[in-house]
């Protein structure tokens, strides 16, 4: 088919690599505008310009693609059979989406219709959910609400970070849109609209990764598990902002009931015990303001706590 792809982070370079590698001429990649990192602020090309670039595929980086005839004239020049759409960070106008013959497919991180929305794989870790997975459906106007196509389940294992599942779910991405566009070639696919329960994964922000201690301590690892590496848990020690990187729940409801939450309740060799609402968290890898990443063995031998101090909400 000839392709055209739209996305932006490094999630979504695998999928175009499955779609150069599989046969199908990509005949323009989308991406988002350049935006200036690190220190000297220079100016970086977005993961998916860089894969672009390196197969030699032009690029275009609209700031917006929404009333922009420019771009339409382009798209209608090239006429695609199919645009290929995943983790773009626009909503596509209906001009565009009713371009392609084969439609615009989209490729998200759920197993729809749960978790439509922007941060769909940090908030099957923090809800505690016990598989997520990828879909290819159609795109409409409405956010993730087209007629879903395929799936892949991808379980979520008792480590799995927001970083760890985002990199299998990427790689997900890959053979499950080759499939798709081999079906809807074929004409073998069918259409199913998205009914029964739905939620809405909102996008993360900073101030979500503020711990409150009054929370049960599985929902507290499940929160550090989640929003790392971004935007990550944290909590305040001394007026310093502790993050929080790896964690385990010691016990459930039976113990820890006489501390306050947040309290330090023992300190070991390799690991420090905090009490929550219900049940004690282990900390075992954190990282102190100004300071790296360490395990919590590194980080008490160079900060040694007490039993009795406690971490509190910085907000």
């Amino acid at each position: 088919m000839k392709v055209v792809f739209m996305g932006t982070p490094d999630f979504s370079v695998p999928s175009l690599e499955a779609l150069v590698n599989g046969g199908h001429q990509v005949a323009a990649v989308i991406t988002q505008p350049d935006k200036p990192k690190g220190r000297g602020k220079e100016m970086q090309p977005t993961p998916v310009k860089a894969a672009a670039q390196a197969h030699g595929i032009p690029v275009w980086q609209p700031e917006k693609v929404k009333n922009n005839e420019e771009l339409f004239a382009a798209l209608k020049k090239i006429a695609p059979d199919v645009i290929v759409v995943i983790a773009f960070g626009q909503l596509l106008p209906r001009e565009i989406l009713e371009l392609p013959p084969f439609g615009c497919i989209n490729i998200h991180a759920s197993l729809l219709p749960k978790y439509r929305g922007a941060a769909p794989i940090q908030w099957a870790i923090i809800d505690g959910e016990q598989e997520t997975g990828i879909t290819t459906m159609y795109m409409e106007e409405g956010l993730d609400t087209g007629d879903m196509l395929l799936k892949t389940v991808v379980p979520i294992e008792a480590e799995d970070t927001g970083g760890s599942l985002q990199e299998k779910l990427s790689r997900a991405g890959g053979p499950l849109i080759l499939a798709t566009l081999k079906g809807l070639e074929a004409g073998t696919l069918s259409r199913t609209p998205q009914t029964g329960d739905t939620c809405y994964a909102r996008i993360l922000e900073k101030s979500m990764g503020d711990i409150d201690w009054s929370k049960d301590a599985a929902s507290i690892e499940r929160l550090i598990r989640g929003l790392s590496p971004w935007p990550s848990a944290y909590s305040s020690l001394g007026g310093k902002t502790v993050k929080f990187w790896k964690a385990s729940v010691i016990s459930g409801e039976e113990e820890g009931e006489a501390q306050l939450p947040g309290t330090i309740v023992s300190v070991e060799k390799d690991h420090f015990t905090v009490q929550t609402g219900k049940g004690l968290l282990a900390v075992e890898a954190l990282q102190l303001e100004g300071k790296k990443r360490m395990d919590a063995a590194a980080f008490l031998r160079g900060y040694p706590l007490k039993a009795g101090e406690a971490f509190t909400k910085k907000s």
